[in-house]
């Protein structure tokens, strides 16, 4: 008789989430009854258009707001308030201290967790500076540092905290095109390093057929899923990465052609 094999249960749980905000006139709903799960070493991407609720559903998973309908779950508990096991990135350069060091902003995350100090601290942080090869300016100011170099101290400060889960809000979008290919580049290498778990969001096919292994297409305002795709090794022949991103060019804005055709 053979042995049905579970599955892992999911890192992180999202299930039948709708979020709202208000603005000063209306009331937004930016998410209508979103699933999806999360594995651990995921490279889970969250792919849309502008509005379609990609960056509230981060914060809902930062624990920055909640849902009012369904729920968020991370190593099976419910996410009510945020937490050292998630830690974000964001697009802004402006994210880091200007006041402390490269060392000193992740040392400053450290601390202020509560997770380590002292020496264990700086170890640590050095260890990720490290692997966002900064080393040599560990002791420089963040307005010495171009906006690439920013994002790294921003990651190696999430990362130092060694969370469940990295979330990252467009971390690149603000790069010039070959930086931010470069800082692709170098996420990966990262994560073939340490297999970390990340849920990041993107608006660029491209960047999401290149980060991510898992992908969520989320529909226009509000955001519901469209579907969920399997993405390619980074390494794939360049023609099945293309049909891959047109396929999924398709199925995102297919009706929207459709709307324009009747129009």
């Amino acid at each position: 008789m053979l042995e049905t094999v579970k599955s892992p249960p999911p890192l992180l749980d999202v299930r039948g989430v709708t979020l709202q905000y208000k603005t000063r006139d209306h009331l937004v709903t930016a998410t209508y009854r979103v699933d999806f799960s999360v594995q651990r070493s995921d490279r889970f991407i969250l792919l849309g258009p502008s509005g379609c609720g990609k960056s509230t559903l981060l914060k809902a998973v930062g624990g920055y707001m909640a849902p009012v309908e369904g729920e968020i779950r991370l190593k099976g508990q419910r996410i009510t308030r945020p937490g050292p096991d998630r830690m974000m990135v964001f697009q802004e350069f402006d994210q880091l201290l200007p006041w402390k060091t490269v060392r000193q902003n992740v040392v400053f995350a450290l601390h202020t967790s509560g997770k380590l100090r002292g020496r264990a601290a700086d170890e640590k942080a050095m260890q990720y500076i490290e692997k966002v090869h900064l080393t040599r300016f560990a002791d420089a100011y963040p307005h010495t540092l171009s906006g690439g170099m920013k994002q790294r101290v921003a990651i190696a400060r999430g990362m130092a905290m060694e969370p469940d889960i990295l979330l990252m809000d467009e971390p690149f979008a603000a790069l010039d095109a070959l930086t931010r290919q470069r800082m692709q580049d170098e996420l990966l290498m990262l994560w073939e390093d340490t297999k970390f778990t990340v849920l990041f969001v993107t608006h660029s096919i491209p960047e999401a057929v290149k980060i991510g292994n898992r992908i969520l297409l989320l529909s226009p305002h509000p955001g519901q899923v469209k579907a969920e795709l399997n993405s390619v090794p980074p390494d794939t022949d360049h023609a099945v990465v293309a049909a891959l991103e047109a396929r999924i060019h398709g199925m995102l804005f297919a009706d929207r052609v459709e709307e324009e055709a009747h129009v």
